[in-house]
């Protein structure tokens, strides 16, 4: 009984790592590198956010021109660097608005 029990945690471990390898158990992106011109689109995104009031793990400012560090996000119509869709569940990562300190809280 105990040997079929470890052989199922054996399968099981293959399995994730399995998954792992092949990228099906997603890692959240690297926040800091995501800033420039964002799009916000209904589907198709290159990242799905959420917005939150605490624990984001990244703070975003508004910006009109120049968005050119982490957080600083230029809305756009056109062109975009990174297309971004609104969710409220299953996000790649969160966000929180911010007037001051975009970036990495």
């Amino acid at each position: 009984m105990k040997s079929g029990l470890r052989l199922g945690w054996i399968a099981l471990s293959a399995l994730a790592l399995s998954l792992a390898s092949t990228g099906a158990m997603a890692e959240k992106p690297d926040v800091t590198r995501i800033f420039g011109k964002i799009q916000i689109v209904d589907s198709f995104p290159d990242y799905k956010v959420k917005i939150v009031e605490s624990f984001a793990d990244l703070h975003v400012k508004h910006v009109d021109s120049f968005p050119d560090g982490p957080g600083k996000w230029q809305m756009v119509d056109t062109f975009p660097d990174y297309k971004i869709q609104f969710v409220d569940s299953f996000p790649d990562f969160t966000i929180k608005f911010v007037r001051s300190f975009p970036g990495k809280p």
